[in-house]
C-alpha cells in the first residue's frame, strides 16, 4: 500500500474522482440523445450508449421493436441467462411515453454505478424523446398550414378577378373566410342572351371539408351556368348532381341564392336553393317596402327530384339588392344575435349609390355590434343598385 493511499481523505478522493468520472460519461451520453431531432434516432442512441459504455448484454425499446446486443424477450429473464429492468421515459406531466428495456450480463444485478447512469441517462432521453415528437408535431404544422395558405391563395383567385361593368349598374362583393379556407361561393357568369348569372352558395359546415365541396359546386355551376338554361332549371340539376355525388357530399349540402340580371331590360331573375332571403330595396320612394327574396325549396343535394320556383321582377333606377351568407347575421354579442332583421335595417339605412359603399357600411356595423368579437363563420355577400341618374353614375 503507498503512502499516499494511507493519507486521510485518500479514499473520499478517489470517490470524487469517480463520481466526475460518471458525470462527464452522462454528460457526453445527454449530448449525444440530445443531438438528434428525429425520436427513432434518439432512442437508437439511447440502446447504443447502454450496450456499448455500460457494456450490457443488450438493451431495448419493445413496443417500437428496437434492439441493440442480445435479443430480448418480454419474460422476467432474458435470454442467456440474462436479468431485465425496465425504466419508463416519461414527460413532462408524468405521462408514461415508452418504456426502455435493459439485460444485465451473466445475470447479475447492476451496480450502483449502472444504476445511476442508466435513470440519469433516461431522465435526458425522456425530455430528448418529448422534444423530437413537439419537432414532428411542428413541422408537420407547417407543412399544413403551408398547404391552407396555399389552399387560401387558390380559392381567393377564384373568385371574380375582373367584376364587369354594366352600364347604369353597381355591383360589389366580400367575402372573408372564418379560417384559412371556408365553404361560402360566390360567381358572375356571362349569359349568352347578354345577361349576367350571379351566385352566392354556402356549403354545410366550414373549414376545408367544405372548401373542397365548394370547387366541386364551381365547377358544376360554371358548366351548367355556360349554356345559360332557366335558373328554375339550374338549380334543379345542380340539385340533381349534388345529390348524385355520393353520401359525404350530401352531409355538406348547399343553400344557394342565383340571380340573372337583365341589364337593358332593367329586369332581374331569382332562384332561391334553402338560402337567406334576399334583400330589394328601392331608394327615394317614400313608403316603399323592401322586398325579400325567400327559399322556394330545399338546400342543394338534401333531397333528389327537388324542383324550384323563380321569381321576377323590375329592377328601377334606385334599386338595390343584397345576397350574403348566414356569416352575416350569426354574429354575437353575448347571447344577442346580430340577424336578419338587424342587417335589413343597416341595408335599408344605408343611402350609398355604390355596392362596395354599401359593404363597407355593412361590415362595419358587424364589426361594431360584435365588439370586435371573433368571426365564427364565412360571411360573403354580393351587392347591386341601379343608379337614379347619369351624374350618379359618375359619382
Amino acid at each position: 500500500m503507498t503512502v499516499e493511499s494511507q493519507l486521510p481523505g485518500h479514499s473520499e478522493t478517489i470517490d470524487l474522482q469517480q463520481q466526475v468520472a460518471r458525470l462527464q460519461a452522462l454528460l457526453e451520453a445527454s449530448r449525444q440523445v440530445h443531438s438528434n431531432l428525429r425520436e427513432e434516432e434518439v432512442l437508437q442512441q439511447v440502446l447504443r450508449i447502454v450496450v456499448r459504455e455500460l457494456e450490457m448484454a443488450g438493451a431495448a425499446f419493445p413496443e417500437i421493436g428496437l434492439t441493440y446486443g442480445e435479443a430480448i424477450s418480454t419474460d422476467t429473464t432474458g435470454g442467456s441467462g440474462n436479468t431485465l429492468r425496465s425504466y419508463p421515459l416519461n414527460d413532462r406531466n408524468g405521462q408514461r411515453m415508452i418504456e426502455l428495456v435493459v439485460a444485465t450480463p451473466d445475470n447479475r444485478e447492476l451496480t450502483l454505478y449502472e444504476a445511476d447512469f442508466i435513470e440519469g441517462l433516461v431522465l435526458q432521453a425522456a425530455v430528448a424523446v418529448e422534444n423530437a415528437r413537439n419537432h414532428k408535431r411542428n413541422v408537420e404544422f407547417a407543412r399544413v398550414q403551408q398547404d391552407l395558405d396555399a389552399a387560401r391563395a387558390i380559392q381567393r383567385s377564384l373568385l371574380p378577378q375582373n367584376p364587369p361593368t354594366i352600364p347604369g349598374y353597381s355591383l360589389g362583393f366580400r367575402s372573408d373566410t372564418c379560417y384559412e379556407v371556408g365553404g361560402d361561393y360566390l360567381d358572375i357568369v356571362a349569359q349568352p342572351d347578354g345577361g349576367l348569372l350571379m351566385a352566392v352558395a354556402d356549403v354545410a359546415g366550414k373549414g376545408l371539408a367544405s372548401a373542397i365541396v365548394s370547387m366541386s359546386f364551381r365547377s358544376a355551376f360554371r358548366e351548367m351556368a355556360a349554356g345559360g338554361p332557366p335558373l328554375d332549371e339550374l338549380a334543379a340539376r345542380m340539385n340533381q348532381h349534388h345529390w348524385a355525388e355520393g353520401e359525404e357530399a350530401r352531409r355538406r349540402y348547399v343553400t344557394a341564392i342565383f340571380l340573372r340580371l337583365y341589364p337593358e331590360a332593367g329586369e332581374i331573375e331569382v332562384v332561391n336553393a334553402g338560402h337567406n332571403p334576399g334583400f330589394l330595396v328601392q331608394s327615394g320612394q317614400p313608403g316603399s317596402e323592401s322586398r325579400l327574396f325567400e327559399a322556394t325549396g330545399t338546400p342543394l343535394g338534401l333531397l333528389p327530384g327537388m324542383r324550384y320556383k323563380g321569381e321576377r321582377c323590375g329592377f328601377a333606377p334606385g334599386t338595390r339588392l343584397l345576397f350574403y351568407t348566414d356569416g352575416l347575421t350569426e354574429v354575437f354579442r353575448g347571447n344577442e344575435e346580430f340577424g336578419p332583421e338587424r342587417l335589413l335595417a343597416e341595408f335599408i339605412r344605408c343611402h350609398s349609390s355604390k355596392a362596395d359603399g354599401i359593404l363597407d357600411a355593412l361590415w362595419a356595423a358587424i364589426e361594431e355590434f360584435s365588439e370586435g368579437g371573433p368571426q365564427r363563420d364565412d360571411m360573403t355577400a354580393l351587392a347591386l343598385c341601379r343608379a337614379t341618374s347619369v351624374t350618379e353614375m359618375l359619382e
